[in-house]
């Protein structure tokens, strides 16, 4: 639990992974702006165009070199590393051509976030009955580590972790499952992340009331307060993710509900700063996972 907590932080503290930025001055409200400097593609407004034209020599790309975001492929500009290349280059490119089909990047983004955790279901649904099985075995497990109390010496560990395993064979327990989960979602998830801030045609789309590259705060600066809307569903979504996990023992659901109170707080704060692009990914993947645990733990998947 405290791994996951730590990994989430760290993915919503860092938010772009590898995304490189720089900032110019915005004049007439007297604030800074920041853009992405290592772009896969060229922008499709105008305006946005003429802020790297202005800012050339801050990239970390070759700008003229760029295809525009809606001719975008797989293979644009080359290898680029393992990274870029075999990730977020493929990521952004499904990206767009979804949203070429279905008209609107932002509906692309909420699609392929839920195709994403889609594909990950086999490996959630492990996990989720991985802790299921974790909850049925602790009162053995808990018999297990009486048994053993204050003997240390290497004997008794040796019969301890062969007991262990023993109950962990019992209740179909694989303690690797969790990690193989979380190695494979790791790099998807900053990948789709890097991707949706390293296309710039993404942040100049909008989705209804929303516009992709625009925070919450901003939306409330500029008169919008339907972001709002965000900010609910993505601590509502966040808080209920948590609020499905199962703890094996009452210490670790006080734990847990620490932990959870700690996360909603967290989330609340961040979520005025979370690009609506990215909301929108954050909202449909954690409903995703919602729904899924629920009809796991009904036995219905």
């Amino acid at each position: 639990m405290k791994k996951k907590v730590i990994l989430l932080l760290l993915v919503l503290c860092t938010l772009s992974g590898c995304t490189k930025r720089f900032t110019i001055e915005d004049k007439e409200n007297d604030t800074q702006k920041s853009y992405v400097s290592n772009i896969v593609c060229k922008p499709e407004s105008k305006e946005l165009s003429k802020v790297y034209l202005d800012n050339i020599d801050k990239l970390e790309v070759d700008y003229e070199s760029l295809p525009d975001c809606s001719d975008l492929k797989i293979n644009s500009g080359g290898y680029e590393g393992l990274w870029t290349s075999l990730f977020v280059k493929p990521l952004a490119w499904l990206i767009v051509v979804l949203g070429k089909l279905v008209k609107n990047l932002g509906l692309s983004i909420m699609i392929l976030g839920l195709a994403l955790r889609a594909v990950l279901l086999p490996l959630s649904k492990k996990q989720v009955n991985m802790s299921e099985n974790m909850k049925k075995a602790q009162k053995d497990l808990n018999r297990l580590e009486s048994k053993y109390s204050g003997k240390d010496d290497r004997e008794s560990m040796m019969a301890k972790s062969q007991e262990m395993m023993l109950i962990y064979k019992k209740y179909d327990i694989s303690p690797f499952a969790g990690c193989l989960f979380s190695f494979l979602q790791l790099p998807l998830f900053f990948a789709f992340l890097e991707a949706v801030y390293r296309v710039p045609a993404i942040m100049e789309e909008t989705l209804w009331k929303f516009h992709l590259g625009t925070t919450p705060l901003e939306g409330f600066q500029a008169g919008n307060y339907w972001y709002i809307i965000l900010i609910v569903l993505i601590i509502g979504a966040t808080y209920f993710s948590f609020k499905n996990m199962n703890a094996s023992d009452d210490a670790q659901a006080r734990q847990m509900k620490m932990m959870s109170t700690f996360m909603i707080v967290f989330i609340s704060i961040v979520s005025f700063s979370l690009p609506a692009g990215i909301a929108l990914y954050w909202i449909v993947s954690n409903a995703f996972t919602i729904v899924q645990n629920l009809i796991i733990k009904k036995g219905k998947l």
